[in-house]
């Protein structure tokens, strides 16, 4: 009970850092190309973390040439590189309220794909995703209307490929130190994003200057810290929880408009996020079936 605890912390804290990151996004998005933003971000989190990751394994040098760390971190990151920049992308050719509720559509994806794993959950964890994805309706799509452009289209990809990381996590994150995978991500998701900036933006030291702020709590919370919380929040967790956790990350994105940039919450919006908290309510509770089961993997 208590490693469920400690785990529902950490993946709730990541959830807080991602949605104040919105509007460091938002303001660095002004300054430079989504490629350069997501490379830079994503060097400075592994950076960052690079210290901590060796200090960690320090007198174990045998933890670094572990093939579940160098597999699942390489994976890891070329998911995460590609999820990224797709979702940094159609954010440019869509509203942010659209791009919001097209990429929370995780909460959904993760558990269909988990039954092809047979990770199963019960009821209630089922009618928590139904409460959270009208939550996040409520949240995101205020407009009058909803059709699907090209944008969408690579937001929906994006949506696909976190899904895909967060079941990936699942996987390694067990067999390795939780901060040596994250590291690892970054640094293969730097790399990879900083092939794609060379090759279509024209990155400038004073527009990275112009957005250091930004990049810099892209970089160090919400790359270094909220992803590594992740890693380790969702060891021996139910991935359709976990998920279910770090959409909250809606919510606190529309709580940092209102704190830092001053936009009003409407009633519409109070309510999809009030539906958003009882969905995590909901699904702390699984069956007796699905918590026996996770009880069992625990142990593992």
């Amino acid at each position: 009970m208590k490693h469920s605890v400690k785990n529902t912390v950490m993946l709730f804290s990541a959830a807080i850092i991602w949605g104040f990151a919105f509007v460091a996004q938002s303001a660095g998005m002004e300054y430079v190309g989504p490629f350069t933003f997501n490379a830079v971000r994503c060097v400075v989190g592994g950076l960052v973390l690079l210290p901590v990751a060796i200090y960690w394994g320090k007198g174990d040098g045998e933890s670094w040439k572990n093939k579940d760390l160098l597999l699942g971190g390489g994976l890891c990151g070329l998911i995460l590189a590609f999820a990224m920049n797709l979702q940094q992308v159609g954010i440019m050719t869509t509203s942010v309220g659209k791009a919001g509720f097209l990429t929370a559509l995780y909460i959904v994806i993760v558990p269909v794909l988990g039954l092809f794993f047979r990770k199963k959950c019960g009821v209630t964890v089922w009618i928590g995703v139904g409460c959270s994805l009208i939550g996040l309706y409520l949240l995101c799509m205020t407009g009058d209307s909803f059709h699907v452009a090209t944008g969408d289209w690579l937001l929906l990809a994006s949506a696909l490929l976190f899904s895909i990381h967060i079941l990936v996590i699942d996987h390694f994150a067990p067999k390795v130190n939780g901060v040596q995978l994250s590291c690892v991500q970054f640094l293969v998701a730097g790399a990879l994003s900083l092939i794609l900036m060379f090759a279509t933006e024209e990155p400038a030291l004073p527009a990275l200057w112009d957005a250091k702020w930004s990049i810099l709590y892209a970089g160090v919370l919400s790359s270094g810290v909220g992803y590594t919380l992740q890693i380790l929040g969702q060891k021996n967790y139910n991935p359709t929880l976990a998920v279910l956790i770090l959409s909250l990350e809606s919510s606190f994105s529309v709580l940092g408009g209102f704190l830092i940039l001053k936009e009003t919450l409407s009633g519409r919006e109070l309510f999809g996020c009030a539906l958003m908290f009882v969905a995590i309510v909901l699904a702390q509770l699984p069956g007796k079936k699905s918590k026996a089961v996770w009880e069992e993997r625990s142990k593992d």
